[in-house]
């Protein structure tokens, strides 16, 4: 049987991670971990992981005056595309952009889809406080859509508000901003602009599965809610912290069927918490095409390496 594929695991190349940490910067709240090939395939046999689509998570290159967001951006992806190179069949990748810088953002594009054959973006549901669906991201979508290029979507620390004490972002914060990002996406025309542009929402989507019917009015340009429950079900939706029976019965009901991707969140996701989610996922009763959909197909449909 064909294992997994996990679309939502984080490279953290040593030099980015030195980088971070030299700047003092956390993601979401959390340290940044170390990670390195060997332990990512230990962690991927474990769990019947055939290739990882690596990706760098918040707060990406871009940490406020820009100076060098352009270079490390480089950096990441020259690191991430060797990964792939010297395994094949193990990793892919999706391309850091030096948002919200747009200039150096689609220079990096090209270089990442045409020069290192990247298996797509990531991009942080907001900017240095500007959210995906602004019209100051349009050129970077109109690219995405001209190369009909995968979107994957992370959350990052919502601007403007302190975390609460003793909860830290990537606790709720995340979830509200993946859903911003998705309404703003929506209601914006982006999504409707760009039809051959799949985007992949972390987290089962934050909260835009449970709470669709309140969402679905703001998400449409016009205001209508059933045309806005329809933009929302466009985005792919990953299971990543997200494959408890809680969960999944909301987002199973919304996302349309293929939508639906394997993730784990490794390493910000430590082990136990992937085999904990994992382990719920597994008991959750699927019947045998969903589960190979979630688990591989809806993944290799996307993204043509990973079949492998």
């Amino acid at each position: 049987m064909a294992g997994r594929i996990d679309t939502h695991h984080h490279v953290v190349p040593p030099e980015y991670a030195k980088w971070l940490r030299t700047k003092g910067q956390l993601a979401g709240g959390l340290p940044i971990p170390e990670w390195s090939p060997t332990s990512a395939l230990e962690l991927m046999d474990r769990h019947r992981i055939d290739t990882a689509v690596l990706s760098v998570s918040t707060p990406g290159t871009h940490l406020g005056d820009g100076s060098d967001a352009a270079a490390m951006a480089r950096l990441v992806n020259d690191y991430a595309s060797a990964v792939v190179s010297d395994l094949p069949g193990r990793f892919g990748f999706f391309a850091t952009l030096p948002l919200p810088d747009v200039d150096a953002a689609l220079v990096e594009l090209a270089r990442a889809l045409d020069e290192l054959h990247a298996d797509g973006v990531v991009l942080l549901a907001n900017h240095r406080g500007v959210y995906l669906g602004d019209p100051v991201f349009d050129p970077v979508f109109d690219e995405l859509q001209r190369r009909k290029a995968v979107v994957f979507i992370h959350p990052s620390t919502l601007p403007g508000l302190a975390p609460v004490d003793g909860i830290p972002p990537f606790v709720a914060d995340f979830l509200l901003d993946t859903t911003r990002a998705a309404v703003n996406l929506c209601r914006s025309g982006t999504i409707e602009r760009c039809p051959d542009v799949p985007m992949i929402l972390s987290h089962a989507g934050g909260f835009v599965p449970y709470a669709a019917m309140r969402l679905s009015s703001a998400a449409s340009p016009t205001g209508n809610a059933v045309d806005g429950l329809e933009l929302l079900s466009r985005f792919y939706f990953d299971t990543a912290l997200s494959g408890s029976p809680y969960a999944l019965p909301s987002l199973l009901s919304f996302a349309r069927p293929g939508h639906v991707l394997f993730g784990t969140d490794w390493p910000y996701a430590p082990d136990a918490a992937v085999a904990a989610f994992t382990g719920l996922y597994e008991k959750y009763l699927l019947d045998e095409d969903q589960r190979a959909s979630i688990d591989r197909n809806a993944a290799a449909s996307l993204l043509p390496r990973a079949r492998g």
